[in-house]
């Protein structure tokens, strides 16, 4: 989807502050109405362990596995782990336990993201109109957007998508579809739904390949809700405190399709996910491509992008994005936030980022922001907003 940008006469006006880098708009396209941000909310399961506390639960005491989790960046993860036995230890579980799970985390923290999306939107559940749901650590049919519409008691006629499978980029990608949803039903309320039962997805043995994974991955949920309204004047009585979702840019390696991947495993009887370890070094060669396509044409650089919304993949993707597009640490500080206190929350962490930046409220008219995840396929989804 691409939405207009409006003419910089128009966009400044006698906003104190306004920034230079305005005026090198171009318009193009044509549309009346924009889709914005107007609400976020996240949530976690009630149990948070650091990383140590992860390690004597699952008993693993090889020093290169016991390294690859103490040197991860993150301090706390909330995880629903298995009841520890007479020693202390989480046996494994089944598959139909772990998706019985998902199941039930993914209810009950995307009703409390949704419900707390809402409230910073000033809505009411009566007032949502779609509800798109993304979740990769379970499968459910009828999917999990049915089953918060009947567990809330929401309008039966509520329009609804499930997305599942996509991985952490998965965000984004619903993001792009309920933009349009969104520009295509002006005024009208819809939200996207990240809800990820990490846990669910948990294999307890102590293998590197494991390792990699349970080293990383936290339950949460996060919510983000659209409007498409006409777009205000910057710092008028009626501008928004949210801002307007402007484009969208894609890029997808294919060579590395195999490098990111929720399969089945045979020797285990279950699914699991594989990381490969070259992974943040694939995608951090690729963010400044996929960046440069979502600015071109608009006539902004990269430096003119003041704010920085990216997945909390892991320390050495934060890293590899980082030194490939010329960020600060300041510019990746949500980012590492997250990371540190949740660790990576799949397609979810970038909202819970987003929060971050909206609670801190140093966001000024004009300015623009570029939201970046990156998932399986491989693949780096982004947008780019303006405030």
């Amino acid at each position: 989807m691409t939405v207009d940008f409006a003419p910089p006469e128009r966009l400044l006006g006698e906003v104190p502050g306004a920034e230079l880098h305005n005026t090198r708009l171009t318009a193009y396209g044509r549309t009346s109405v924009h889709p914005r941000i107007v609400g976020v909310g996240s949530a976690v399961t009630p149990t948070s362990y650091t990383q140590r506390e992860v390690l004597d639960a699952c008993g693993i005491s090889d020093p290169k596995v016991r390294s690859v989790f103490l040197n991860s960046a993150i301090e706390r993860r909330n995880l629903t782990l298995p009841p520890a036995d007479a020693d202390g230890l989480r046996a494994p579980e089944s598959q139909g336990d772990l998706l019985d799970k998902h199941k039930t985390l993914a209810l009950e923290m995307g009703a409390e993201a949704l419900r707390a999306c809402l409230k910073r939107a000033g809505r009411e559940l009566s007032d949502l109109r779609h509800l798109c749901c993304v979740t990769s650590t379970g499968f459910l049919t009828p999917g999990l957007s049915a089953l918060l519409i009947r567990e809330l008691g929401i309008d039966r006629h509520c329009s609804r998508s499930d997305i599942v499978g996509m991985g952490c980029n998965a965000g984004l990608n619903a993001l792009n579809v309920v933009a349009g949803w969104a520009t295509a039903h002006p005024g009208e309320l819809a939200v996207v739904l990240c809800a990820e039962a990490c846990s669910a997805a948990y294999a307890m043995d102590s293998t590197m390949r494991t390792a990699v994974v349970n080293s990383l991955f936290g339950d949460g949920a996060a919510a983000v809700a659209l409007v498409a309204d006409r777009a205000p004047v910057l710092g008028g009585p009626d501008a928004p405190r949210g801002p307007s979702v402007l484009k969208f840019a894609s890029c997808i390696i294919p060579e590395a399709v195999d490098a990111m991947r929720y399969d089945w495993d045979r020797s285990l009887e279950r699914f699991s996910f594989f990381l490969d370890p070259q992974i943040p070094y694939v995608v951090g060669a690729h963010a400044e491509l996929v960046v440069d396509r979502l600015l071109a044409g608009t006539g902004l650089r990269r430096s003119d992008i003041r704010h920085w919304l990216v997945h909390s993949g892991g320390k050495k993707v934060i890293d590899a994005v980082v030194v490939n597009l010329g960020l600060t640490r300041h510019d990746v500080r949500h980012t590492v936030g997250v990371l540190r206190d949740h660790g990576n929350v799949s397609s979810g962490s970038f909202l819970f980022s987003y929060e971050r930046l909206d609670v801190e409220a140093v966001t000024r008219p004009g300015e623009y922001g570029v939201l970046m995840t990156m998932g399986p396929g491989s693949t780096i989804e982004t947008a780019l907003v303006r405030w």
